[in-house]
């Protein structure tokens, strides 16, 4: 009898042991307030009769102011969940699911923002496969004085771009440069001929899924990061062209559509020093994708069969990352760099670009007042229809008021100018812009409750 309750305690002590080695927090973000947007945009006329559709917009002229209630313009509200189970020696299975929430909804929606499952070996590192945030954006998420917020105004961040199932989707989005809607509560420039990557194109891809990321802890004040993610398919097509334009590609078949992501990198801390480097390339190639479309990309204008997102599944896509902060006490001093570089695989002349560097100060008032403030440039430009570069300017400027550790109020403002002078490009499928001048400008402010759990 005593030898049965000895037993019973015993396996009551290590079911017990056991459900203290495994561990789940719940956590999140509701960001709630009023948001107001302004756009204007100008462009000079489009032809786009020869291009197979018979459309001709003519001039262009695009204004929108937007006042509401909105949601997340400081931080995107999120649901999550991790958690952790302690198998000893120092090895330990961990997860993460996190999805987006849109507060203000009728019907609550939301969106994978992370789902992956891994490893973790103490004074190792990570190894996790998911759905998870790339390279770039996890060493630029803690270089940005504003935080990575959704406002207009980043020259070195937005968060339009997205890999999904493993393909890279950023046809539309890398190649028409049109300021975006996806950025929060800011009016589309629905028409514009802004050509490249803008500044408010997604300035780099911020997550990607069938992911296998290898995080390393900080070693000597070094850590470091390499990821890959692939999705592979084989099909066949027999015939295919692009029947009611002029344009036609040849009869393509079937094969291998390829889509994979490389990346990697470096984070170093030293005192109050923090340098960090980081490279991410996706390759997307679908055989059965023809050629035709490429000189539509400019007016986004549609063809019969295509449309120019079919640049998206034949293209390299290279982004590259570098910061510094340095940390005075008073305040926080920040210095970022970006660059993206997309080149069609099926004709390397057909290339779209964008550099911006930004410059940044964050501090505090007061124990409960943070303040911030960044201020970019850069430039971005279409190669293959002779189309002019764009220049560009943003800043934002914002404060927080902590009425607890986990919830604070916010102001914050953010604005940006792009302009460039059109050139003329000849010869079929091409967009001509004439000499006038192509320009838009944005703003965004926003007052909220953040909270977080």
């Amino acid at each position: 009898m005593k030898k049965s309750l000895l037993a019973v305690a015993a396996m009551t002590a290590f079911a017990g042991a056991a459900q203290a080695q495994s561990s789940v927090t719940v956590y999140g973000i509701l960001d709630v307030g009023y948001v107001g947007s302004t756009y204007k945009g100008t462009a000079g006329s489009v032809n786009a009769a020869s291009e197979g559709n018979g459309a001709n917009p003519g001039s262009v002229t695009t204004n929108g102011v937007s006042n509401s209630i909105g949601q997340s313009a400081e931080s995107t509200s999120r649901l999550g969940f991790k958690g952790s189970e302690d198998m000893g020696g120092g090895l330990s299975a961990i997860f993460t699911v996190e999805v987006g929430l849109s507060p203000n909804q009728n019907t609550q929606l939301a969106w994978n923002r992370q789902t992956f499952a891994g490893l973790n070996k103490k004074g190792l590192g990570t190894v996790t496969i998911g759905n998870q945030y790339t390279p770039i954006f996890d060493v630029q998420s803690i270089t940005d004085a504003a935080g990575n917020n959704n406002l207009v105004g980043n020259a070195v961040y937005s968060a339009s771009l997205q890999s999904t199932s493993g393909t890279f989707n950023g046809g539309l989005g890398a190649w028409n440069g049109a300021a975006n809607g996806a950025v929060a509560n800011t009016a589309g420039a629905t028409g514009s001929v802004n050509a490249g990557l803008t500044a408010e194109s997604a300035a780099y891809v911020t997550r990607a899924s069938n992911a296998l990321k290898i995080q390393s802890d900080r070693i000597g004040g070094v850590a470091g990061q390499l990821y890959y993610s692939q999705s592979n398919s084989s099909s066949t097509q027999y015939g295919l062209n692009y029947a009611g334009s002029s344009a036609t590609a040849p009869n393509v078949g079937g094969g291998v559509a390829n889509n994979t992501v490389i990346g990697g990198n470096l984070d170093y801390v030293w005192q109050k020093l923090q340098v960090v480097a980081a490279y991410q390339a996706f390759r997307s190639y679908d055989p059965s994708a023809g050629n035709a479309g490429l000189a539509l990309i400019a007016s986004g204008a549609t063809i019969a069969g295509g449309t120019p997102s079919t640049i998206g599944l034949n293209a390299l896509d290279n982004q590259t990352y570098a910061a510094a902060t340095y940390d005075f006490g008073i305040l926080k001093a920040y210095l970022q760099w970006g660059n993206r570089k997309v080149t069609s695989i099926q004709d390397a002349s057909w290339t779209s670009s964008r550099t911006a560097q930004q410059i940044g100060v964050k501090g505090n008032l007061t124990p409960t007042i943070t303040a911030y403030a960044t201020a970019g440039m850069g430039n971005s430009a279409l190669f293959g229809q002779s189309l002019g570069k764009q220049n560009f300017r943003t800043f934002q400027i914002g404060s927080d008021y902590y009425l607890s550790k986990r919830t604070n109020l916010y102001v914050a403002y953010g604005a940006y100018n792009q302009s460039s002078n059109g050139n003329t490009a000849s010869g079929a499928y091409t967009t001509n812009t004439g000499a006038s001048q192509v320009a838009t400008s944005g703003a965004n402010y926003a007052l909220g409750l953040r909270h977080t759990f």
